[in-house]
């Protein structure tokens, strides 16, 4: 969840960890630090505010010298946010720097140790065990300390270290969570998101587990697990630092939006060549297909929201028992799974922590696993039997918009696929939906072109209500789960999703007069039904704004608003029906004067439990 960058090379380090630092901000934090090594001096600057603040401290970095650093925004998790609690973390005789992100879980046990050998602590965070452990076990060899001080650690973690000892040599060290080294022309770099590089290279190189890279100017050395010299292979990354940039937008959330029918066709037409789809690289054939008996979608968040999606496109498609799965929940219960069960994987980031646990899960237990992400070389993309990339593009803000419509959008190649292979769905039904998703980008674009006015009004109308309910039947209701998160997440408002068959099992006591309710109205074999849910909460009183299809006339008797979508074949209408409530979401947010892209207590990619 937090950011790490770092830099050794002929280039002054603290613009680059400052400038870096700043393209993490979308991650989330509560506090920032940077370290330079300076003509012997190990200086350290730390802020309990935004990075502006920390830019401020330092000149823009000018007040600091060196040409080695490492930099750090946190997300408290031991300890709580100040400047006390900030990254990088020194060891007791200032020598070591650290700077880390995600848990270490035998820190109690190794604060105790160091403390009954004298060494002083002077925060509450699980990170200073590290730089303490190091100068433990220093003898004169920085990589062996810092594989001696790994080697006692339990958890997950990436690392960025230096030494006044070794002014020359930035060490990067990983497990179960994400860092990368830019490779530049005289100065090489580490981040734990390429966005934090682009500017300065597009060369890269994804460490693996239990990897440790020493980092000099000239050169990069990468030892393994076993401690055996490895080659990792140098990635190329193809968008420019524009794509991590607002290109006029006020915020990376409208941007996004806006991007979507562009990401969309990027995930699309890359696996269409006339009217056959196909995927590269995956092993997933018609026979292995076909001894697959249940299907698992693990996921957290939006992702789980496009995996409840995804249930109902499965089973209707190919006529195998599908359930999404919580990550989180997943991962703990014991799930049933074994050779004869797929298990999907979706994760915009590729680190979701307790994806990629759930994921080890089920291949433990034999499983088949596939991978749908967005980020090449994650390490849930490194980790599954398949991948499938979204190729949505980078995604900045918090709130995901283009990452979850892409997740669809592959979610549904792969059904439709599968069921050509299977013959699980009559030929007629399969290419009424091929001929459909291809229209989908093109609908997007309408919508936002269309609807955007309607959804400021809207969303002006509603102003910052105590709460706010969404229902919906089918896939509705799966665009009622999304659509409520999204709300919540950017606008702080309480929204909550129901499935509108369960209304009268308890939830209807929650309407009163002047309730706005959401209702979903897009499946149309189930329309009627959730006439009925309108009417229901119309009667006490609710406001409501309807969602349908165009030519869908009859709730506009029972609807105060309605927002209308194109047409299109009912199992493809999620891909066209989140969009007005990302951009209803928006301008609620908007409105209320809260930090859209960088909402609070969130963080981009969850890389802890």
């Amino acid at each position: 969840m937090c950011g790490i960058v770092g830099s050794n090379g002929r280039l002054q380090a603290p613009g680059f960890l400052l400038n870096g630092l700043e393209r993490l901000e979308y991650r989330g934090y509560d506090s920032a630090g940077i370290a330079v090594i300076d003509g012997g001096r190990l200086d350290v600057v730390k802020t309990d505010g935004r990075i502006s603040t920390l830019i401020e401290k330092t000149d823009g970095g000018r007040s600091l010298g060196g040409s080695i650093g490492i930099g750090h925004t946190r997300w408290a998790t031991h300890g709580a946010p100040g400047i006390r609690n900030a990254h990088p973390h020194l060891s007791a005789d200032g020598r070591f720097a650290a700077v880390h992100n995600g848990i270490i879980e035998n820190y109690v046990e190794l604060r105790r140790e160091l403390t009954d050998e004298g060494y002083k602590f002077v925060s509450e965070t699980d990170t200073e065990v590290i730089p303490q452990l190091i100068q433990k076990y220093y003898n004169g060899d920085l990589p062996a300390a810092v594989r001696a001080a790994v080697n006692r650690l339990e958890g997950s973690f990436a690392l960025g270290i230096i030494s006044t000892e070794h002014p020359d040599e930035l060490i990067a060290v990983r497990r179960f969570s994400p860092l990368l080294i830019g490779v530049g022309d005289g100065t090489n770099y580490i981040a734990s998101d390429v966005t934090a590089l682009i500017e300065r290279t597009r060369s890269v190189i994804y460490l693996e587990d239990d990897d440790i890279a020493v980092i000099k100017p000239d050169r990069i050395e990468i030892r393994d697990k076993n401690g055996c010299a490895a080659e990792r292979q140098i990635t190329r990354i193809n968008w420019d630092v524009g794509a991590a940039e607002k290109g006029g937008f006020d915020h990376f959330m409208m941007k996004e939006i806006a991007e979507q029918p562009r990401a969309l066709r990027q995930t699309i037409d890359a696996r269409v060549r006339g009217r056959e789809i196909f995927f590269e690289g995956i092993s997933l054939d018609a026979e292995k297909l076909s001894r697959i008996r249940k299907i698992n979608i693990v996921a957290c968040g939006s992702a789980y929201h496009a995996g409840v999606v995804g249930k109902y496109v499965f089973e209707e498609l190919l006529r195998i028992p599908t359930e999404p799965d919580i990550a989180s929940e997943f991962r703990y219960r014991n799930p049933i799974c074994d050779e004869n069960t797929l298990t999907v994987i979706l994760s915009q980031s590729g680190e979701t922590a307790d994806t990629l646990a759930a994921m080890n899960e089920a291949k433990a237990k034999g499983s088949h696993t596939l991978a749908i992400v967005n980020v090449v070389g994650s390490s849930i993309a490194k980790a599954a039997d398949d991948v499938i990339y979204t190729w949505a593009g980078p995604e900045i803000a918090v709130a995901t918009t283009k990452g979850y419509t892409t997740q669809l959008a592959v979610l549904y190649l792969f059904a439709i696929w599968a069921a050509r292979l299977l013959k699980t769905a009559p030929e007629s039904e399969t290419e009424r939906l091929f001929d459909g998703l291809i229209a989908v980008p093109e609908q997007v674009e309408e919508i936002i072109g269309s609807k955007t006015e309607q959804l400021k009004k809207l969303a002006k109308q509603v102003g910052a209500p105590e709460a706010l309910f969404f229902i919906g039947r089918n896939t509705d209701y799966a665009i009622a789960l999304e659509g409520s998160l999204k709300l919540k997440e950017i606008s702080y408002v309480h929204s909550e999703a129901y499935a509108a068959g369960e209304l009268k099992h308890g939830t209807i006591a929650l309407i009163e007069p002047g309730r706005t309710v959401v209702a979903l109205a897009c499946c149309d074999r189930l329309f009627d039904k959730l006439m009925s849910n309108i009417r229901e909460v119309r009667a006490r009183g609710a406001h409501i704004i309807g969602c349908a299809t165009e030519g869908s006339t009859a709730i506009e008797n029972e609807a105060d608003e309605v927002i209308r979508i194109p047409k299109i074949h009912p199992l493809l209408t999620p891909c066209l029906e989140v969009v007005p409530f990302q951009i209803f979401a928006y301008y609620v947010a908007l409105y209320k004067g809260c930090d859209i892209d960088k909402p609070r207590n969130l963080a981009k990619s969850v890389t802890v439990e």
